[in-house]
């Protein structure tokens, strides 16, 4: 996402060049590299001004220096080489590096945008090796430019080459990912309760036999599969196999099937209880403005990027764009958006709010100490330190009063220029710049600081009434300037977000200022919107520029009066019904199936996950819980490459995330993304070289590469994570529903009385009973009567008192307390845990 400017823009000089009819095949051509073997000395070859290049023994040689940022800092090249469209050709070198490096061979347009036709990056090491590659250009370019980008090291090195070769008439490049065994299963595994689903792929169009093997190699269980035809997403025969009967817990299972073993995978009942926190600990090393500790994250420690420490400019005082505005902004702090040094208020927006999201769906699955951050210790739940420090940075985004356009938020920030990879981003030397406000970015500040103010309320008041304030001031802002939109053509250095139709933020900031301060402004808006009762879940899923499903989500879940929610509630179910029949029809469980793959498809992957899962906790219906288990199945290793997309998760894992700091591809010395890092995934648009190189023609389940030069298909985002994020919590429930009911009704406003009710409707006795439940904001509970009642945070749990623990079958019990209520709405709870299960 980072790179869309940039895939545009190569995307527009493929068209304005003209194309030449394509090349008919032939014997190799003509040498198009003039002097590759160094006989006559360099020329025509040339370098940047700060490398010498001289022939030693019969190679080209040059002493690369130390200290520069980007690979592009230092360059060696040759111009002026004719390309035909269409025709493929095969580039060929000898190179060496002492010591070892990965350099860039790129073969571009020599002006900008400097498109690139092929893009490598070669492991040279001092004894040296031969390189070959195959690409073919789409347009016909009479001045191309081959060349070497060799800066971005800290320290100098030498870089010596020979034998440079180009020729056209090359075979194309045949690319056949390593897809491993036939059988694709969750690499992970398997709840012992949940669905247990592989896929095969064969030319059989019958039902084949399957085993299913412990890891003694014993038969455990063994069935038919059943013939699906072929799958349109990945052009694959294949068959489905169900062993969901099988429940005992084991670790090293396999499946056999056609003659084939899938890879092992384990049974068990805590599947998925570190994935949440690592989904989550990816936030802390995409800080921006802190210095991160080695000693939270080992192997990635680094220091504080963008603190204005030279060569860094810094985000403590950044200017506008020229032109945009008078002042300068401290907007230090936030997280990088993905794998370069932007940042992004509309991607930060959805991100931050699916975090607050997972953490107000269940406040009692979050605790102080549960991310080994900075914060941990500070009494708050690490999940809402880690999105306070997302959320300061989008109120520093703000625009001041007395300025034009007060309250509204700037769209972006980031480098003036595109960086090269790697770069740590305390080297990133680039100014810094604000970019125009847009009313998207205003909104998703309404809506996010309006969320943050009844979140925090019960631990930092003056933070949450900040965040009330900040909301309603970009609330009142965009409807001054409902139509300012991000410049498309604004992505250089960063990428454009464009949004034109922003009537859906307009439907998300109301819903969450009405949920926060159930004013009738507020409800009126969400009441007249179109959204409201419109079909917006939409095939390819929600995100960051389709934000009204957040809205409906909240509003059928958060507690409020909203005179039609049992209509919003429903419509939800409604969703979730559309995607659980899309992934019901799918042969590999995949509840999204567009005809073409989007730019970050795994993310909507889980988004419309999200939607199933809310309908679980809205109807305790178990088919939609099961479907969001089976939907974890494709990202985690069944799926037509079988590979998780989780890095550090299934035997296969994605690894080399395009990133400029977990960029262990192209140094060494640098590490991969963190455990839990969620890649993009497959993209039909395949818009960088490296995917245009070897994809071209690719069913949209094969357009990926884990390749840290595909852009396109492997960067890694804050708004990828945070649904992993979200759904993972989810899947840690274990689900189970207890036999009661509980009524709650309270009277009064800044002082209430409240009365609880807890019937047990099962057949058996509860017996040492407490129960949980949570507050919207800052409620408070005083004095309790017939429990003992305890208050962290939001969260409330009342407990059995002596001589009262047991409630028989049929019977209820009943207690009661006075509570405060600084501000806001006081709606009453409507989830309940009876020892730790949740009321029917």
């Amino acid at each position: 996402m980072t790179r869309r400017r940039a895939a545009l823009l190569a995307l527009f000089t493929m068209v304005a060049l003209s194309p030449a009819p394509a090349a008919q095949a032939a014997d190799e051509g003509p040498e198009q590299i003039v002097n590759g073997t160094f006989d006559t000395g360099t020329a025509p070859w040339w370098g940047t001004g700060n490398v010498t290049l001289a022939v030693d023994e019969g190679r080209l040689c040059a002493d690369i220096p130390g200290g520069t940022a980007n690979p592009w800092d230092v360059i060696i090249g040759q111009n002026d080489l004719p390309l035909v469209a269409g025709e493929t050709y095969a580039y060929r070198f000898f190179a060496t590096a002492t010591p070892a490096k990965v350099g860039r061979a790129l073969i571009q347009l020599p002006v900008d945008p400097y498109t690139q036709y092929l893009s490598a990056a070669p492991e040279m090491s001092v004894s040296g090796n031969a390189y070959s590659y195959t690409f073919t250009p789409p347009v016909s370019l009479p001045d191309a430019q081959v060349a070497f980008q060799l800066g971005g090291s800290a320290e100098p090195w030498r870089f010596c080459m020979d034998d440079v070769s180009l020729k056209g008439g090359a075979e194309p490049e045949v690319y056949e990912p390593d897809t491993g065994p036939r059988v694709r299963v969750n690499m992970v595994g398997y709840l012992p309760t949940g669905p247990k689903k592989a896929t095969v792929v064969t030319e059989a169009t019958t039902a084949l036999a399957w085993e299913l093997k412990n890891a003694g190699q014993v038969t455990v269980a063994r069935g038919r599969t059943t013939p699906r035809g072929v799958d349109a997403s990945s052009g694959q025969n294949v068959h489905t196999l169900d062993f969901g009967s099988y429940r005992k817990p084991g670790k090293g299972y396999t499946v056999t099937a056609d003659g084939e073993t899938s890879r092992p995978f384990d049974i068990a009942a805590d599947l998925y209880e570190q994935l949440p926190a690592d989904a989550l600990k990816f936030y802390y090393t995409q800080r921006s403005g802190s210095e991160i500790l080695d000693r939270l994250r080992p192997g990635y420690g680094r220091p504080a990027g963008h603190v204005g420490v030279a060569p860094n400019q810094g985000d403590v005082s950044v200017p506008c764009q020229p032109g945009v505005c008078d002042y300068s902004l401290n907007v230090k702090g936030g997280w990088y958006d993905a794998g370069d040094h932007g940042k992004y208020v509309v991607n930060g927006g959805i991100s931050v709010f699916q975090l607050m999201a997972a953490y107000e769906r269940d406040k009692t699955a979050f605790k102080d100490r549960q991310l080994n951050i900075p914060e941990s210790g500070n009494g708050r739940p690490d999940i809402l330190d880690e999105a306070r420090w997302e959320q300061e940075f989008l109120l520093s985004m703000q625009v001041p009063d007395g300025k034009p356009y007060a309250g509204m938020a700037h769209h972006k920030i980031h480098d003036q220029n595109w960086t090269g990879l790697p770069l740590l981003p305390h080297l990133d030397p680039q100014l810094r710049e604000l970019h125009p406000t847009s009313t998207a970015a205003t909104l998703n500040l309404a809506a996010t600081a309006a969320q943050a103010a009844r979140l925090f309320a019960p631990y930092d008041a003056a933070f949450a009434a900040r965040n009330l304030t900040a909301a309603r001031k970009a609330w009142v802002a965009a409807r001054a300037n409902p139509e300012r939109y991000a410049d498309p053509s604004d992505g250089t250095g960063g990428g454009a977000y464009n949004d034109n139709d922003v009537s859906d933020e307009f439907y998300w900031a109301a819903a969450e200022l009405y949920l926060t301060t159930s004013e009738r402004e507020f409800m009126d808006f969400v009441l007249a919107s179109p959204h409201h009762t419109g079909d917006i879940w939409r095939e390819r899923g929600f995100d960051w520029g389709n934000t009204a499903q957040l809205g409906r989500l909240d509003l059928a879940t958060v507690p409020n009066a909203l005179p039609d929610r049992d209509r919003v509630r429903r419509s939800v179910v409604e969703g979730a019904e559309k995607y659980l029949a899309v992934q019901r029809a799918h042969p590999y469980g995949l509840a999204y199936n567009p005809p073409d793959f989007d730019w970050g498809s795994n993310n909507l992957v889980l988004n419309n996950m999200v939607v199933m899962a809310t309908a679980y906790d809205l109807t305790s219906e178990e088919k939609y819980r099961s479907a969001v288990q089976e939907g974890m199945d494709y990202l985690l290793g069944r799926n037509a490459l079988n590979q998780s997309y989780v890095t550090g998760y299934g035997e296969v894992a994605s690894k080399n995330q395009h990133s400029r700091w977990y960029a262990h591809q192209l140094d060494p010395a640098l590490p991969n993304p963190p455990r839990g890092t969620l890649s993009g995934g497959p993209n039909s648009s395949i818009q960088d070289p490296l995917a245009q190189r070897l994809l071209q023609g690719c069913k949209p389940q094969f357009c990926y590469v884990d390749d840290i030069e595909s852009w396109s298909t492997n960067e890694l985002t804050i708004n990828w994570n945070s649904p992993l994020a979200w759904v993972s919590a989810f899947l840690t429930d274990d689900g189970g529903r207890s036999d009661c009911r509980v009524r709650y009704s309270a009277h009064g406003s800044h002082t209430f009385t409240a009365q609880v009710v807890i019937e047990n409707a099962g057949k058996h006795s509860v017996d040492g009973w407490d129960l949980r439940w949570s507050f919207l904001s800052g409620q408070r509970v005083r004095d309790g009567r017939g429990a003992a009642l305890s208050q962290s945070g939001s969260v409330v749990t009342a407990k059995a008192l002596g001589g009262h623990d047991r409630i028989k079958p049929g019977k209820s019990v009943t207690f009661g307390f006075t509570g405060t209520n600084a501000s806001g709405p006081n709606p009453d709870p409507e989830v309940f845990h009876l020892n730790g299960a949740r009321c029917g």
